[in-house]
């Protein structure tokens, strides 16, 4: 694991500062929202499988002033997530933000879909969700005070090709809303931000596996886009800084779908 420290950034907000856990935040969404949070003064762990990418992006917020540590982890491991969490507490504090953000894709028809890819996605998205948040619960009860905010997506609506992947987005909306009913009276929120189309990695690799190039595709899923454009991560961060804001303290339980245009 690769960790590195600096000093607090200044707070642009009103908000006090905490210590967030941003899951699959080596790059993209994960990444943005990372950034986001530490400028909002918030300290950030960077959990990611890519180690070497969760240490970069935590470098780069020390670089702009801020607190964050790189730790790589496999988030549907709940030892490793209980020791990732261990390590969170000593070297930043208490977390008391979560941003339940790792996810894959093993797209296929159904017919064609493996129960290898099933599981796979369910475990990242489902599980990784569940064992962190559970990790981090603790300390979100003792401060009497805490923010979940889960990725979902707009394929939780259904999207061809993605039963796995929709299955899952539309089971972070059910945890979602369990945990605002379960957390609340702790002074707990828990939200969900459901993307459409966002240019990052992992629609570059879609548009490659269907051949097109991300320009293309980007163009093409902007037709079906009221703003006309696709989304980007910095879209989704800000999202998801609202949900972690001392502001949205009255807001639980609640679907955000940030794709440009309305949805259920």
């Amino acid at each position: 694991m690769t960790a590195t420290t600096g000093s607090t950034s200044p707070v642009t907000r009103s908000d006090t500062p905490r210590v967030a856990v941003v899951t699959g935040g080596a790059r993209g969404i994960g990444a943005a929202t990372a950034r986001r949070l530490a400028a909002d003064g918030h300290a950030v762990a960077v959990l990611d499988l890519l180690e070497e990418q969760a240490a970069e992006t935590a470098a780069g917020i020390v670089a702009a002033g801020g607190r964050a540590i790189g730790i790589g982890v496999d988030v549907a491991d709940a030892a490793a997530v209980e020791a990732a969490v261990t390590r969170v507490t000593d070297d930043l504090g208490a977390p008391t933000i979560v941003v339940n953000n790792a996810g894959i894709l093993r797209d296929n028809l159904l017919f064609k879909m493996s129960e290898d890819d099933w599981d796979a996605v369910l475990r990242v998205h489902l599980r990784g969700a569940f064992v962190v948040t559970r990790a981090v619960q603790s300390h979100m009860v003792a401060a009497g005070w805490g923010r979940v905010v889960n990725l979902s997506s707009t394929s939780a609506l259904g999207n061809r090709g993605q039963a796995n992947y929709s299955a899952a987005k539309a089971g972070m909306q059910g945890f979602t809303k369990t945990l605002a009913i379960e957390l609340g009276k702790f002074g707990v929120t828990a939200n969900a931000v459901a993307p459409g189309v966002i240019a990052t990695d992992m629609i570059a690799a879609t548009a490659e596996r269907i051949g097109m190039t991300p320009e293309q595709f980007h163009a093409e899923a902007a037709k079906d886009v009221p703003v006309g454009r696709v989304g980007q991560p910095e879209d989704i961060a800000a999202a998801v800084s609202f949900f972690c804001s001392e502001e949205a303290s009255f807001v639980s339980g609640q679907v955000l779908y940030v794709a440009g245009g309305p949805k259920a």
